[in-house]
């Protein structure tokens, strides 16, 4: 039996018009004898909306109460499709998480799933059906309903992608694909047909949002072939796979940016063995994500300068959490929210010598200073002053010949 998974994000499915076209893109993965899978997210907008209504109940809305609210909204577009697939002339309904069961574990709104039983979708598909799966979600031990955070039905349609061996998941978005870089800050990014999970895994962690990290990340463990294309026209898009299947001759795949990053700098740190730890540990506690570090130890090795970032949102708590931290001694604290960070991502770089340099003195050419360094196998991320952000994102754009 070939499956093929079909996921369909808000925007896909964002009104009546939107969900007659999805309903058509099924049809002809049907006429082209797919067995298929739909996974849909709940209507644009509407998850949002359920949020607000929350906020407006209480401020301590019970978690559970929470997931199950949250998760309504997948119904809603999972039977408006179903129902049009009827009145197509297919056989279709909608499948709820807790009817399949999907099975998941972790907290609520945290949650991931860890199987899916076959058999009712199995035997609903050999009977000429088409479900229609409700993403974002699934059932925990308690048999009560729990979501599975931001880009959930990517999740979701991924996890079905591995539990019933499809051939491919297909990711229907408002995107054509995965970009060199963001079309918003540059006119002449130009749309990639194949990237590595690796890389990117790299991308969406540092400002893409096609997908969400742990989507991707699934998706590499259990070696699941993604395709995401516009659901809006009908185009080839982008196709995430191993590293094997990516084009050998590139060096650099994608550039991405942040926003909204902070950098803190304390000066004057009382050195020891640990005092890293004793700063960071209080804001691991409170859930506050470090991103790029540098220390300079001073010549006498007594005192060091550590410097770090976080999200422009976690400032005022950081620097609380900070100046009352009573286990570590430093002179003064400063902070700069003018900051962004810009990464370069690619496989290439790990065979290419010289790829550093190249970017550091395209940004010296342009007369933008770095402020903060930090790499790994296949990404090199500068932190420099806002302003030049759009400035460095066209310049390295150009340097590492990324144009359409």
């Amino acid at each position: 039996m070939q499956i093929i998974i079909l996921k369909f994000g808000g925007t896909s499915v964002g009104n009546i018009d939107r969900i007659k076209k999805v309903s058509n893109i099924i049809a002809t993965y049907v006429k082209k004898k797919y067995k298929v899978i739909v996974v849909s997210s709940a209507m644009s907008g509407v998850t949002n909306d359920l949020v607000n209504k929350s906020k407006k109940i209480s401020k301590n809305f019970n978690p559970s109460e929470y997931d199950v609210l949250l998760s309504s909204g997948e119904q809603v577009a999972c039977a408006l499709i179903a129902a049009r697939l009827n009145h197509l002339g297919y056989k279709s309904r909608s499948w709820m998480s807790w009817q399949i069961p999907i099975l998941t574990e972790g907290n609520h709104s945290y949650s991931r799933i860890t199987y899916i039983n076959k058999k009712k979708i199995i035997d609903y598909i050999k009977s000429g059906g088409i479900p229609i799966i409700t993403g974002f979600q699934g059932i925990n031990n308690l048999n009560r309903l729990s979501t599975l955070g931001r880009g959930g039905s990517d999740a979701s349609a991924i996890m079905c992608a591995r539990f019933f061996n499809a051939k491919k998941c297909v990711i229907y978005t408002d995107v054509e694909g995965v970009y060199t870089t963001d079309p918003k800050n540059l006119k002449k990014a130009k749309k990639i047909k194949v990237i590595s999970y690796e890389e990117m895994l790299e991308m969406s962690s540092l400002g893409a949002k096609v997908m969400q990290p742990n989507s991707i990340q699934d998706a590499r463990l259990n070696r699941i072939n993604i395709d995401v294309r516009s659901s809006f026209i009908n185009q080839k898009g982008t196709l995430i796979t191993k590293k094997k299947n990516v084009i050998r001759n590139r060096i650099i795949t994608g550039i991405t940016s942040t926003k909204n990053d902070a950098k803190l700098t304390l000066l004057g740190v009382k050195d020891r063995p640990g005092v890293a730890a004793s700063i960071f540990k209080p804001l691991y506690k409170n859930s506050i994500n470090v991103d790029m570090v540098v220390q300079n130890i001073s010549a006498d090795g007594k005192e060091t300068d550590l410097t770090f970032t976080i999200k422009n949102e976690d400032l005022n708590k950081t620097r609380k959490i900070t100046n009352s931290n009573k286990k570590i001694k430093f002179k003064k604290l400063l902070f700069d929210k003018n900051v962004s960070k810009v990464s370069i991502i690619g496989v290439g770089m790990i065979t290419t010598p010289g790829v550093t340099y190249r970017m550091f003195q395209t940004l010296a050419k342009h007369r933008i200073n770095i402020q903060v360094i930090s790499t790994s196998e296949i990404k090199i991320s500068v932190l420099i002053h806002k302003k030049n952000l759009n400035k460095a994102i066209e310049a390295l754009h150009k340097e590492f010949k990324l144009e359409a």
